[in-house]
C-alpha cells in the first residue's frame, strides 16, 4: 500500500523523447514504492514537460488539486528553471501513474517540501537540453550560450533561437544528470515568488467541467447508496419492489459489505437513468437495519467515560521530564482546567462521488481523490482484481481537508459498476456525506500547571483521554509525548487513557493540531493571566533563547526562535497592547505543525452575548521562499477562517451509534457576513520551503477564545463556542 512519503528520495530518473507532432518530451520519475530504485520510467508519454513547435510549454501537475493551489505552484517551479515566459505555459493534470510520477497524494502539507527541489531539477534539465541543441545547431560550445524566457541566446547577443525551434532536436539528446546542474540563484527568479492566478480560476468562473461531479461517460447510469445510520450495521430486511417501481430505476439490490469502516459497507443500492430517479427510488425504500454492537454509543456517553477516566490513573505515560508532583507541591500557584472538543466533519462542498466503469475484469475510475494509489489497492482488494487492471483519472476536488484520503466512495462506485455491468456515477447526498464521514476524533484533556512566585511556569501535566484500544489509538486520535510546552518547562508529563469507539475517524486539516492548538494555547493563555503576565510577553519568556527543542528532523521538534519571530510579527501587525473599548478584546496564539510556524491574533467584540469576530492577523514562517504569494496568502486566510468557523459552531454528535447532524443547517459553516478580514504576513527564514495547507489553522481557534476572554473575562474551554456566551 502506498504511504505518504515524508522525505522521498530526491533522485530523478529522466527520459526524453519526441512529442507527437514534433517537440520535446521530458519524462521524470521519482522513485516510489511501486518502482525499484534504479528502474527508469516505463512510460515516455506521461511527461512533465512538453514543448511544442509553437513554443507553447505544457507542464503536467502531478498532485491532486483540492483547492490548495498545487496545480499552479508546482508547474511554476519547473517553468522557472526551464526559463520560459509564464504566459506561454499551459498546465495539464497528470494521470495517476506512480511509475512515472512517483508520489501523487495530497496531504500533510507535504507537496511543497517534497517537490521543491525535484520540480526545479525537471526544469533545469530541460533548459540544459535546449542549450545543448542550440550549441549543436550553431557549432559552438554550450558554455557560450544562455537563455532568456523561451529562447536560447548566445552571450554576445548576436543569435537567438526559440524553444519551439529547438524542441525537436533537444528531444534526441541524452539528458544530463540533474545533480550536475546549478539551479537558479533566487535573485534571478522571474516566476517563483511572483503572485500568479490559479490555473483553473477562469474555468471555475464560467462553470467548465473540472470536478468529479462533472464527469460524464457514454452509457453511464446514476447510483445512490443507502447505508445504515449505525456504522457497519447490515441490512436485516428490505422490500426492493417500491424502488424498482419508480420510473427510470434500472436496478435495486442489497450489498452485504464487510466490517472495515473504510471499505465496502452493507447497504442498499439504487441505479437509475438519472440521479433524481435513483434518489426517488431510494426514498421509496423501507429498510430495517440489523443490531450492531456500537448502537448504544453516544457523545454524552463518551463525555461521561472521559470524566471517569480522568478520575483514575492514566493508562500509560507518553513522556515524563523532571518531577511534576514535587514541582506542583512547591508551586506558588497551581492552575487546573479541563479542555475538550467534539467530533468534527470535513464538510467538503462537493459531496463524495466517483464514476467507474468495469468491463472485462478491468476498471476505469474518475475520482476526486487525495490518495488515489491507496484507492487503487482498496478497489483491487475488494473486487478481487489486480491493481494494474485499474486506471484512475484525477479530477479536481471541491474541497478535501483530508476526507478524500479515504477511498470508500471509489470502492462503492467500482462495486456497483461491476454488479450492473455498465458505467455508473455514484453521488452521495449531503446527508450521506455528513453522516458517513471519517471524523476528527473528539478529545478530553485535564491540564495542570504550576507557577513560581515570579510567575514562571515550573510544571505542566496533561492527562489526555482519547479513543483506541490497548496500545492502539483510533485513526487520528493519537498524540505525541512531546507537545508544547515540552522543552520549555523543567517538569513535564504527558499521559493518556483510551476508550473504545465505533465511529470512523480520519485526518481533518492539520490533524491533531487543529484540536491541540486550541487546548495548549488556550491553557497557556489561562496560565499567563494567572501569572499576571501579558499573554504575548508570557509566551516570549516561555520560548526563551532561540534553540531547537526536540530531536532534529522529528515531527514534534521545533525552533523557539522561529516561533518567537512569528509571534512578534503578529503582535506588531495587530497593534498588540493597544487599549480597546469595553467588550472588545485581542487574543493571541502560536503553534507549530506540519513544518510551519504560525501566530494568529484575533480581535472580537462581544455585546449582550453576541459575538463579532472583527479581524485576524496571521504571521507565518514556512521557510525562505513563498512559491506563489497569491496562493500562499489564500491558504493562510482559508485556514484561519476554517479554524474560526469550526470553533464557533461545528460539532458532530453521536446518539444511538449514529450521527445526529445531517446538513449545513445543523452543522454551520462560516458565512461571508461573519468572516473577518485576515491580514497575512510572511516571515522568511533560512530553511527549505514547506507547505501551507494546514499550519495556519491550529492557532486560530485558540486566538479566538483567548480574545473572548480578553473581551468578557469568560474562559471557553470546550468547543464549539455555540451559545456559551448567551
Amino acid at each position: 500500500m502506498t504511504a505518504i512519503l515524508e522525505n522521498p528520495a530526491r533522485r530523478l530518473f529522466l527520459k526524453t523523447g519526441a512529442a507527437a507532432g514534433g517537440g520535446l518530451l521530458l519524462s521524470f520519475s521519482l522513485p516510489g514504492p511501486v518502482q525499484a530504485q534504479g528502474e527508469a520510467s516505463a512510460n515516455p508519454f506521461s511527461a512533465f514537460v512538453r514543448i511544442g513547435p509553437d513554443g507553447v510549454v505544457t507542464i503536467a501537475a502531478k498532485r491532486p488539486e483540492i483547492g490548495q493551489g498545487i496545480k499552479t505552484s508546482m508547474p511554476m517551479l519547473i517553468a522557472e528553471e526551464l526559463d520560459v515566459d509564464w504566459s506561454a505555459v499551459r498546465i495539464e493534470q497528470a494521470p495517476v501513474d506512480a511509475k512515472v510520477f512517483g508520489e501523487q497524494s495530497a496531504g500533510g502539507s507535504t507537496s511543497t517540501p517534497d517537490d521543491w527541489e525535484p520540480m526545479r531539477q525537471v526544469g533545469a534539465v530541460g533548459r540544459a537540453l535546449l542549450i545543448q541543441a542550440a550549441a549543436q545547431r550553431w557549432g559552438v560550445p554550450a558554455a557560450g550560450l544562455t537563455t532568456e524566457p523561451g529562447f536560447v541566446v548566445d552571450k554576445m547577443g548576436k543569435r537567438r533561437l526559440s524553444y519551439g525551434e529547438l524542441a525537436q532536436a533537444a528531444a534526441g539528446l541524452a539528458a544530463p544528470d540533474p545533480k550536475t546542474l546549478v539551479l537558479k540563484d533566487p535573485k534571478a527568479y522571474r516566476i517563483i515568488g511572483k503572485p500568479q492566478p490559479q490555473s483553473d480560476t477562469a474555468a471555475i468562473v464560467v462553470g467548465k467541467p473540472l470536478y468529479g461531479i462533472d464527469v460524464r461517460v457514454p452509457g453511464m447510469l446514476y447510483a445512490t447508496f443507502l447505508k445504515a445510520p449505525v456504522f457497519a450495521a447490515k441490512v436485516a430486511r428490505v422490500d426492493l419492489a417500491p424502488a424498482k417501481a419508480v420510473k427510470g430505476v434500472r436496478h435495486a439490490f442489497v450489498v452485504d459489505g464487510g466490517s472495515e469502516l473504510e471499505g465496502l459497507l452493507g447497504g442498499v443500492v439504487v441505479v437509475a437513468d438519472s440521479w433524481w430517479a435513483a434518489r426517488k427510488g431510494r426514498n421509496a425504500l423501507e429498510v430495517t437495519w440489523a443490531d450492531h454492537p456500537t448502537s448504544a454509543q453516544s457523545s454524552a456517553g463518551f463525555v461521561a467515560k472521559a470524566a471517569e477516566l480522568h478520575g483514575q490513573p492514566p493508562h500509560r505515560n507518553l513522556k515524563t521530564v523532571g518531577d511534576v508532583d514535587a514541582a506542583l507541591k512547591g508551586a506558588a500557584k497551581v492552575v487546573r482546567a479541563d479542555y475538550s472538543y467534539p467530533f468534527n466533519a470535513h464538510a467538503t462542498l462537493e459531496p463524495q462521488n466517483c464514476t467507474a466503469s468495469f468491463k472485462d475484469g478491468k476498471v476505469e475510475i474518475w475520482a476526486p481523490a487525495q490518495n488515489p494509489e491507496d484507492g487503487r489497492e482498496l478497489v483491487a482488494k475488494t473486487l478481487g482484481i489486480r491493481p494494474e487492471d485499474i486506471t484512475i483519472h484525477f479530477t479536481r476536488s471541491g474541497g478535501g481537508f483530508g476526507r478524500r484520503l479515504m477511498n470508500d466512495f471509489m470502492v462503492e462506485a467500482a462495486w456497483i459498476s461491476k454488479t450492473v455491468g455498465v458505467p455508473v456515477k455514484l453521488l452521495w447526498t449531503r446527508e450521506d456525506d455528513m453522516q458517513h464521514d471519517f471524523y476528527r476524533p473528539a478529545g478530553f484533556h485535564r491540564l495542570t500547571a504550576g507557577l513560581d512566585a515570579q510567575g514562571g511556569l515550573t510544571a505542566w501535566r496533561n492527562h489526555f483521554v482519547t479513543f483506541g484500544e490497548g496500545e492502539r489509538f483510533a485513526r487520528a486520535a493519537n498524540i505525541g509525548g512531546a507537545q508544547f510546552p515540552y522543552g520549555a518547562v523543567e517538569n513535564y508529563v504527558q499521559d493518556v487513557s483510551v476508550m473504545p469507539l465505533g465511529v470512523p475517524t480520519g485526518w481533518l486539516r492539520a490533524p491533531g493540531n487543529n484540536a491541540y492548538g486550541f487546548v495548549f494555547q488556550g491553557f497557556t493563555d489561562e496560565v499567563a493571566h494567572a501569572a499576571g503576565a501579558d499573554p504575548v510577553e508570557f509566551r516570549r519568556k516561555l520560548l526563551g533563547e532561540p534553540r531547537l527543542i526536540g530531536e532534529p528532523g522529528k515531527g514534534d521538534s521545533f525552533h523557539t526562535g522561529r516561533m518567537r519571530a512569528v509571534l512578534d510579527r503578529a503582535a506588531e501587525a495587530s497593534g498588540w497592547g493597544r487599549k480597546t473599548p469595553k467588550g472588545v478584546g485581542l487574543g493571541v496564539a502560536c503553534h507549530y505543525s506540519h513544518r510551519g510556524y504560525v501566530a494568529v491574533v484575533v480581535e472580537v467584540a462581544v455585546a449582550d452575548g453576541s459575538l463579532t469576530v472583527r479581524k485576524a492577523w496571521a504571521a507565518a514562517d514556512v521557510g525562505r521562499q513563498i512559491v506563489n504569494p497569491n496562493g500562499a496568502e489564500q491558504q493562510v486566510q482559508g485556514s484561519v477562517l476554517d479554524g474560526i468557523g469550526s470553533a464557533l459552531g461545528q460539532a458532530i454528535t453521536i446518539e444511538n451509534g449514529a450521527v445526529v447532524q445531517s446538513n449545513f443547517g445543523d452543522f454551520p459553516m462560516l458565512r461571508l457576513a461573519d468572516a473577518p478580514d485576515v491580514e497575512v504576513h510572511f516571515v522568511t527564514s533560512d530553511n527549505p520551503p514547506t507547505g501551507l495547507g494546514e499550519p495556519a489553522l491550529p492557532p486560530a481557534p485558540a486566538a479566538l477564545v483567548n480574545a473572548i476572554f480578553a473581551a468578557t473575562g469568560k474562559r471557553i474551554r470546550a468547543l464549539p463556542i455555540g451559545d456559551q456566551l448567551a
